[in-house]
């Protein structure tokens, strides 16, 4: 039996930054793993699919070269070496962790962890057997999710895919049928649409990217629907069936009936991975879909701490993102060690959506702002009057301020449009020290930049916007 300071099961962005911070603090540390080392964020989710995105990219911009005064003729592209692309970003990526490790001084066991009765992890091989044992003072959980099924409906993912199959198809599908209209669909929607699949989205809920603001999702319907792609709100999924090697999915709500395609995907969201690890045999008290954790990250029983998508600390939920599992892993290591009783303020996360137009946000929407009672102050600027967006033809969207009337504090921002993502992280800070909009109109941007979007919705929300 090996012993340890500290343990982490999973090496996803939650395990491995744990791992790394517990080592950076002097701790002994072990990481056990029953894949490969990243996780699904890195192997299979974030970063490969950044790479497929960004082929798409470059697809779309080739169609519209003209406008640039570029001539391209007889442009193709090759769908086997995008996909192997983003695989080979993935090897890279888990190369990258693999380093770290190493460097940190982690201990890497490969293999599926499962505890026993005394708290001691077992660690099996692929064929079952025991391999390893070990036994440490704490021992965080990060263990992850998987592709959520829908009731008995088997992901083949050949036919019937979840994210994972849909970033290793051998061949381009002629149509898809996306069920669900989060980041994932969305973001698969916006890839294969730009490659040439007929592409059909269905949601349950009134409006696509359902956790975004009203005014933001309308932009991002807009377009999709301009590149062709057909989408269904309020619109339920009741089943599938393949019959004659084609998917048809069967639907009620505004739209019923069947849709047809060659493939199907389901992206209705997670399912955390808590069962057949041992935590019901040492009395790990569970939520239906997680661990349940304090602040602080404990679970039920001492010594035992859970992070990432795996970790719920209320039955509500929290956002299933990987940045938020590393910022819990640098907080729960570092309550462990008594270093500070820091919490992590879950209204300050931002969401990203990597499709076209690119959709980022923090804070409150607007309906949620009014709903809380809230008097407002709205700024709304548009990228088309910014001159950076005029000049690189990325026109489409805007930056959408929301704050408090009373005190000028920022509730919520929104962006649509090109570089979002990137964009967001501004307002982020500034939301985190509860910044005003002052804050935002008195600090000089640089210029040309699309951040200056930032600052002329700061001005329009209290009539100082000077470009609109």
């Amino acid at each position: 039996m090996q012993e340890f300071d500290m343990t982490i099961l999973g090496s996803g962005p939650g395990g491995y930054t744990a791992a790394i911070r517990a080592a950076q603090l002097g701790l002994k540390v072990a990481i056990i793993e029953k894949d490969k080392l990243g996780g699904v964020c890195l192997n299979i989710g974030c970063i490969p699919t950044k790479s497929l995105l960004k082929d798409a990219e470059l697809v779309n911009k080739l169609k519209h070269i003209n406008q640039h005064g570029i001539k391209a003729e007889n442009v193709s592209f090759n769908f086997e070496k995008i996909i192997k692309r983003s695989r080979d970003v993935a090897a890279k990526s888990e190369a990258g962790v693999k380093y770290l490790m190493k460097k940190n001084k982690i201990t890497v066991i490969n293999g599926f962890g499962k505890f026993n009765k005394d708290k001691t992890i077992s660690v099996y091989d692929s064929a079952n057997k025991e391999i390893e044992k070990v036994k440490s003072k704490h021992t965080i959980i990060a263990t992850g999710a998987r592709p959520r099924q829908i009731g008995d409906i088997v992901f083949d993912e050949e036919k019937i895919l979840s994210s994972t199959g849909a970033m290793m198809l051998k061949k381009l599908p002629d149509s898809m049928t996306i069920v669900g209209s989060g980041a994932i669909g969305m973001e698969f929607a916006y890839f294969y649409n730009a490659l040439g699949t007929k592409i059909t989205i269905v949601e349950m809920l009134p409006k696509i990217l359902p956790v975004e603001d009203k005014e933001i999702s309308d932009v991002v319907a807009k377009g999709f629907k301009t590149s062709g792609i057909t989408i269904h709100t309020n619109t339920k999924f009741e089943g599938v069936e393949i019959k004659n090697d084609k998917v048809f999915t069967k639907v009620s709500g505004d739209f019923s009936g069947e849709i047809e395609s060659d493939v199907v995907l389901l992206a209705i969201g997670i399912s955390a991975n808590i069962h057949n690890i041992g935590l019901e045999d040492i009395g790990v008290e569970l939520y239906k879909n997680g661990i349940r954790v304090d602040k602080d990250y404990k679970t039920t029983v001492d010594g035992l701490y859970a992070i990432g998508d795996c970790a719920l600390i209320n039955p509500e939920g929290k956002p299933w993102l990987a940045h938020v599992a590393s910022g819990e892993a640098i907080n729960c290591v570092e309550k462990i060690m008594n270093l500070h009783n820091h919490d992590i303020n879950y209204d300050n996360i931002p969401g990203c959506t990597y499709c076209h137009p690119q959709v980022a946000s923090v804070g409150l929407t607007e309906e949620k702002a009014r709903a809380q009672g809230y008097e407002l102050k709205i700024g709304k600027f548009p990228f088309s009057a910014n001159g950076k967006s005029r000049a690189a033809g990325e026109t489409t969207g805007m930056v959408k301020l929301i704050f408090d009337a009373k005190y000028g504090e920022l509730l919520g921002a929104h962006i649509v449009g090109a570089e979002a993502t990137e964009l967001i992280s501004e307002l982020v800070m500034l939301k985190s020290l509860e910044g005003t909009a002052e804050s935002i109109i008195k600090t000089i941007h640089a210029h040309p930049t699309l951040s200056e979007s930032i600052l002329e919705a700061a001005g329009v929300a209290y009539g100082e916007a000077i470009n609109i």
